[in-house]
């Protein structure tokens, strides 16, 4: 079941197909809104931007951190969509590197929304656990492609490879305002994964 689907209230019934139009045409809206003012930025900017009325926002999302928790969701789903569509793309030898990539390129907004909710008191990890599931089979699914045609080093496991990423991440934005030093420090990360790049392989040369 997918954040278009799923009840606005739990224990509701599913969404009709117009309200899953009109809670995704939500979803939307709330997240450009969001990416460009801010987590900030009021219910009452987002049904303004939505062309809908306020109580329309609330039928859906009763509350900002029910709002900020959906966008998250639905921007994970999104992560694990763009995964399967770029294995089926590239290969399995680019797969896993553009995925890198593009988590990277789109991480900036996913921490906003995660520590707005953070501070609203919400467990992140258990808020999300589906669609943080989903995307962790489908990083999975790359990572095992990719070692298997010897793309990547055969002793990087899932574990290893998320607290890559999250450190990647935080290093950029760190290194926000500085795109030099942030491309290098890509490439470094990018080299350490290929085959050959450390462990067994080095220490058997």
């Amino acid at each position: 079941m997918t954040s278009d689907q799923i009840p606005s209230v739990e224990g509701a019934k599913p969404l009709r197909a117009d309200a899953r139009r009109n809670r995704a045409r939500l979803l939307e809206v709330a997240e450009a809104v969001f990416a460009e003012r801010g987590t900030g930025a009021s219910t009452e900017e987002i049904a303004r931007e939505a062309k809908v009325g306020i109580a329309t926002v609330f039928r859906h999302f009763p509350t900002k951190e029910a709002l900020l928790r959906a966008v998250l969701v639905r921007w994970m789903e999104r992560m694990g969509e763009e995964g399967r569509r770029l294995a089926d793309e590239l290969g399995p030898a680019d797969a896993l590197f553009a995925f890198f990539d593009l988590v990277l390129d789109q991480s900036p907004a996913k921490n906003a929304f995660a520590a707005a909710l953070a501070d609203a008191g919400v467990d992140v990890k258990a808020a999300t656990s589906e669609s943080g599931q989903a995307l962790h089979e489908v990083l999975t699914a790359l990572l095992e492609d990719a070692q298997r045609v010897g793309a990547v080093r055969p002793d990087l496991e899932l574990p290893e490879l998320t607290a890559i990423l999250v450190g990647t991440c935080r290093m950029l934005e760190h290194l926000d305002g500085h795109p030099e030093s942030a491309k290098r420090a890509r490439a470094v990360v990018r080299d350490g994964l290929k085959a050959g790049a450390g462990g067994r392989d080095c220490v058997e040369q």
